[in-house]
């Protein structure tokens, strides 16, 4: 489920939305980022089957999962 927190356009969120919708694991992000349009920044782990993923994406906009 995409959330917008910062009140995106209506044609930026569903880019993002279009992007994030087949990004269902840490790997696939990894790879998206990998790719040089976002920086993984940091992977915080919650506990053994929960991790919030921190990336950049363009200018001042983040991405953030939260993956169990």
């Amino acid at each position: 489920m995409l959330v917008d927190r910062v009140g995106l356009d209506p044609a930026r969120l569903a880019e993002i939305a279009a992007i994030v919708a087949s990004q269902h694991t840490l790997a696939v992000v990894a790879r998206w980022c990998g790719g040089g349009r976002a920086r993984l920044l940091e992977v915080i782990t919650q506990d053994e089957y929960t991790h919030d993923i921190v990336v950049h994406y363009e200018g001042a906009l983040h991405l953030v999962y939260d993956t169990t």
